[in-house]
């Protein structure tokens, strides 16, 4: 298939170009680069030998929506697009709203149009909410703690609506945990513009020298040895499972389909750290700070369903993850470059 994939120079979204490409698809990415930088585009191809066409849009704008689907042939989407921080959404919840809410009417309205109706679309396991029971599957009802959540909550709906309306849509939705790693090569990776919101990279920070030490919140919770717990998965096992939902999707019985994608272990802060130490040999210094607001003791997913139905599970342990993630940030101790 010809897969348009928006936010497709993003953490996730990239390295699910690769696997897109290696499974024998053409590949068209949309990205505003509000999150992403135009090299990453540069590097996917030379890591794929093939050209990747790229539009540089904010999908928001319907005019430029609809002459994207004018003017390319596109048989699927995959629609990672979208602001994603938790602490911003917040601070600024218009913006997510009105960004991530905007962006998928335009995408899904544009896709009408053209008879293009298979999408895969990135949710989260937020939509899980506050206190949801474990492992988390996917027939829990749905909530939120924060704008970010409640934008996956909103478009879930908006698919699960869309997809009523008309039987000729086939749609995924893919819950995932905590997505972490790299490309094996070292040349893609996460690279969070600003203080990092999440573990692992501001781990791998530490550790290349970039920061003093980690913030450990809380050391108190009911877990292993007292932090946070949370279902660690290789992005590129992610990658996999999007593929593994686009290539499943289109035969399905029914229009929509939820599958979480996790690897149903939980793997504590302390031992993410000592983890970290083993693969880059190197000492990551922290202290432990007061819980933060809204931070649950555990997540971790019953991923059986996407197991069962995709064919498909997670393979690489949090050692893969690190080692990973340190061959990324060794090789690119500043993240990508600008130009």
């Amino acid at each position: 298939m010809r897969v348009l994939v928006s936010g497709g120079a993003g953490y996730i979204g990239s390295h699910t170009v690769i696997r897109l490409v290696e499974a024998g698809h053409d590949v068209v990415v949309v990205d505003d680069f509000s999150n992403a930088k135009p090299t990453v585009v540069g590097r996917l191809e030379a890591l794929t030998g093939r050209p990747i066409p790229v539009h540089a849009i904010d999908l928001t704008d319907t005019d430029k929506t609809e002459h994207l689907f004018a003017h390319e042939q596109i048989d699927a989407v995959i629609h990672f697009a979208g602001f994603k921080a938790v602490g911003e959404s917040v601070a600024k919840p218009l913006a997510y709203y009105q960004n991530n809410l905007d962006s998928t009417f335009s995408l899904l309205r544009a896709m009408d149009r053209h008879d293009v109706r298979t999408l895969v679309f990135s949710s989260s396991a937020t939509v899980y909410g506050a206190e949801p029971e474990l492992p988390m599957t996917e027939d829990l009802p749905t909530s939120a703690t924060n704008p970010y959540g409640w934008t996956k909550v909103m478009i879930e709906q908006i698919l699960s609506d869309v997809a009523a309306s008309d039987d000729r849509w086939r749609i995924a939705a893919l819950r995932y945990f905590n997505p972490v790693g790299a490309h094996a090569s070292g040349d893609i990776g996460e690279d969070p513009s600003g203080i990092p919101n999440n573990l692992m990279p501001f781990v791998a920070q530490v550790a290349v020298g970039r920061r003093e030490q980690l913030s450990v919140f809380g050391d108190d919770y009911d877990t292993v040895d007292g932090t946070g717990v949370r279902d660690y998965i290789h992005v590129d096992d992610l990658a996999a499972g999007h593929v593994a939902a686009l290539d499943t999707v289109g035969s399905r019985a029914e229009p929509m389909s939820v599958w979480n994608l996790g690897t149903g272990q939980g793997v504590s802060v302390l031992q993410v750290i000592k983890a970290f130490e083993r693969a880059s040999g190197r000492p990551i210094p922290y202290e432990i700070a007061p819980r933060r607001a809204g931070d649950i003791a555990a997540s971790y997913a019953d991923p059986a369903r996407a197991n069962a139905d995709l064919g498909w599970r997670a393979t690489k342990t949090i050692d893969d993850m690190c080692a990973d993630t340190w061959r990324w940030q060794s090789k690119n101790p500043n993240g990508y470059p600008d130009a």
